[in-house]
């Protein structure tokens, strides 16, 4: 078959055809309608190539030609349904997407893991704040907008889906998987957080997977390494856990992502992981719960599901269960071949298979991918860094700045005053105190390293005595924002010292590390900032400069001093 390419010339024709796109029905709409394309497509495979249809792998733009030439034999040999593509940069990824969909019958479906954006993956390109700092914005039209900045940028490297937004409710502070990838631990404020984000994309002309079903907010245990258990009751995780994606299934989501998770209230066979469960997948999502989009499974390369499952015999089980798409599977040219033969065998059935197929190909229809396959590979750079993303960027960092005990402190602060600035976890001079510096003339720089020695922090303890105003930003300089950030027992009493005076503190972290600081609940005004980002200390300065005033609410709770919608 042979498939109309044009390029596109600009980001303004993006624009456009995005504007339009939203006029459209929803993909969940277009299931109900005829569609000849569809058909056409589908009753020129054979059985072999539709269940090829269901079969998602791994690419990347920055492991070299040999890596990218793999992926093509792949494509072009097994004929598989799409790609998921993961770290490399957006010029790279939009040629290799042209290429990668020349190499194919039927055009793919290409999705990435973006939950902040083409950023979360690509470099040179824009990260939104994680979903935890966005949880404490009050606008919630924000977030809406902020999906529709990430539709553009998904679809101007030749993208048609996104593995977001993160549904689940992070009600357990040890979380070390989702955490700080939550809205939060309230439920409809989770709830609303993802409705306006998957609005914006799929009103954006972007297909979206919600995440990770049923929920895997309350776990201990990363399903990227073992098979975390959930143990509550059916009623628990229909009134807490499911509630989200109750509701975000009535609001028109086009795809669900299953977690990797043993959940003995709903299937009660041993080390089984919910995406290879049957009475879930099928029982619950999609009968129980009426859900009729994309049901695409947690990668199955993890460790969650292949401990217990091996050879391939996942694959089986995920397609047995009724999930549609079957992402990262360990050998898809394996998976399709057993797949093949428990249809023989009568494990599966073939209608149930058809039933994705069309799914998958109504999915790729929505998409525009009947018509178009090939991007312009000119200006890419300067279409993914707009203007207008660069001032959403901006306004949603600024609107999640949450300001804990009281305002006052802050509002008293002297431009003329003598100020020191210090920056704790850091060796270098940060863009925090850069950004104040401009605002209090008479400011003098200090910084602690995490593991500042005793000589170290009394020196600069001493020093602080000597000025009027105080400002300690308290910097956790990890690539993400988990829990465990490590100060050395001496800057932990430097802060306890300095929360007990009239110092102003500013957490650049993520909020479950005020837990491990005693006596920072004593401070007379916190800034939570969520994370390290210069966005994020931007919006801090710009608070404590009183610039912007502070409305953002504790998306989680923390201690008993820092409860869940705190926040003057």
């Amino acid at each position: 078959m042979i498939f109309k390419r044009f390029a596109l010339l600009s980001i303004g024709i993006i624009a456009s055809a995005l504007g339009a796109e939203a006029q459209q029905k929803s993909y969940i709409q277009s299931l109900d309608e005829p569609n000849a394309w569809v058909d056409s497509v589908f009753n020129k495979m054979s059985r072999r190539q539709k269940i090829a249809q269901l079969f998602f792998v791994r690419a990347h733009t920055n492991k070299g030609a040999a890596y990218a030439d793999s992926v093509g034999k792949v494509i072009r040999k097994e004929r598989i349904g799409g790609i998921v593509f993961f770290q490399g940069g957006p010029g790279r990824q939009a040629e290799l997407s042209n290429r990668y969909q020349k190499l194919s019958r039927v055009p793919l479906l290409v999705a990435s893991d973006g939950e902040w954006g083409l950023g979360m993956r690509l470099d040179s390109t824009i990260s939104y704040p994680y979903q935890m700092a966005l949880g404490a914005v009050q606008d919630n039209q924000l977030l809406y907008q902020m999906g529709r900045q990430i539709a553009a940028d998904f679809r101007r490297v030749g993208m048609q889906m996104n593995f977001a937004p993160d549904a689940d409710i992070n009600n357990n502070p040890k979380n070390p998987i989702i955490n700080y990838r939550s809205f939060g631990e309230n439920k409809y404020n989770v709830a609303e957080k993802a409705a306006a984000y998957m609005k914006g994309m799929q009103d954006g002309g972007l297909l979206v997977t919600l995440k990770h079903f049923p929920g895997h907010g309350d776990t201990d245990v990363d399903s990227h390494y073992d098979l975390p258990q959930l143990k509550f009751s059916k009623a628990r995780l229909d009134s807490l856990e499911l509630f989200p994606f109750n509701r975000l299934i009535q609001e028109g989501a086009a795809g669900i992502m299953v977690a990797h998770m043993n959940i003995p209230a709903l299937d009660p066979t041993p080390n089984l992981p919910s995406t290879l469960s049957r009475p879930i997948v099928t029982g619950l999502l999609k009968q129980g719960m009426a859900f009729n989009g994309l049901v695409v499974t947690d990668a199955m390369e993890m460790k969650g599901v292949v401990k217990n499952y091996k050879d391939g015999e996942a694959d089986v089980m995920a397609v047995i269960a009724g999930n549609d798409i079957i992402e990262l599977s360990e050998n898809s040219e394996r998976a399709v071949r057993l797949v093949r033969k428990a249809v023989r065998e009568e494990r599966i059935h073939m209608e149930q298979i058809d039933a994705s197929v069309k799914k998958i190909l109504y999915a790729k229809y929505w998409a525009g991918l009947s018509k178009q396959d090939t991007v312009s590979t000119k200006g890419v750079y300067a279409d993914v860094n707009r203007p207008e993303s660069k001032i959403l960027l901006k306004k949603l960092a600024e609107s999640s700045m949450t300001v804990l005990n009281s305002g006052n402190p802050i509002k008293a602060l002297s431009a003329q005053k003598r100020t020191v600035i210090l920056s704790i976890g850091t060796t270098g001079i940060t863009t925090f105190q850069r950004e104040l510096g401009e605002f209090y003339k008479n400011a003098v720089y200090f910084t602690l390293d995490k593991n500042a020695s005793a000589a170290a922090v009394a020196k600069v303890s001493r020093e602080l005595d000597r000025f009027e105003q105080v400002i300690i930003g308290i910097h956790d300089t990890r690539t993400r924002p988990g829990n465990g950030m490590v100060l050395s027992a001496d800057l932990k009493a430097l802060i306890k010292n300095q929360a007990a005076r009239q110092s102003i503190f500013a957490l650049f972290a993520n909020p479950y590390n005020l837990s491990a600081l005693p006596g920072i609940e004593k401070s007379k005004s916190l800034i939570v900032a969520y994370q390290k980002e210069d966005f994020m200390q931007q919006a801090a300065a710009a608070v404590l400069t009183n610039k912007v005033i502070a409305t953002g609410k504790l998306p989680v709770t923390v201690s008993p001093s820092f409860p869940y919608g705190a926040g003057i």
